[in-house]
């Protein structure tokens, strides 16, 4: 693999499912989406965008933004998310993609690729930025009710219309579906997964 470190749990499955993390890096909860995902068959890959050895605590949000923007940036974690595809590819019949904010965004600029199967997302706010993209590939975003940056409903409208993109909207803030985090939702955080869940079974 391409990343020095990795989430990697394997099921001997046909289809792969790239996860890609938030701003803080392999945390907690980018752990627990794996195992949860693995738990249903599929061989999982958590890639370490960040390569700095250990996540940024929550309380360090500015920093890890600055840290992310700085040092990976969304053209680069979708380059090394496309690399580690075009690795597994060879290996799985599907590879899937699913990512948190800024790993949401990167999925979503890599959903144009051939060697991606389908890409999810929660909460990719700078999704906005790259409303041009016309996936390749089935799409399915997560967005919350609001969101203090930019007008969610209006990016759902944006989006929605998309050949082969589905958008939900979910009770909660940014961060809804983080166990760990203090803007968790179960029941949203239960019903997106279970979406995502059925949107990958029904591509393989």
């Amino acid at each position: 693999m391409t990343t020095t470190t990795m989430i990697e749990i394997r099921n001997r499955s046909e289809d792969a499912i790239l996860v890609v993390h938030e701003i803080y890096g392999l945390n907690n909860h980018l752990s627990s989406i794996c195992s949860a995902l693995a738990k249903h068959g599929y061989d999982v890959f958590g890639p370490d965008l960040l390569n700095r050895g250990e996540p940024f605590p929550y309380e360090q949000e500015q920093e890890a933004y600055s840290y992310f923007m700085s040092h990976v940036g969304f053209e680069k974690a979708a380059s090394t998310i496309l690399q580690l595809a075009g690795e597994l590819k060879h290996r799985y019949r599907n590879v899937y993609v699913v990512g948190f904010s800024v790993g949401a965004t990167a999925a979503w600029m890599c959903s144009t690729n051939p060697n991606i199967s389908g890409a999810a997302g929660y909460y990719g706010s700078r999704i906005r930025s790259y409303k041009e993209i016309i996936p390749a590939c089935p799409a399915l975003l997560f967005y919350p009710e609001s969101e203090p940056s930019f007008d969610v409903d209006q990016l759902i409208a944006d989006l929605q219309d998309k050949p082969g993109v589905q958008v939900h909207k979910s009770s909660g803030q940014h961060g809804f579906s983080d166990p760990y985090s203090a803007k968790y939702v179960q029941a949203s955080a239960d019903e997106a997964f279970g979406k995502m869940l059925h949107f990958f079974k029904s591509i393989g």
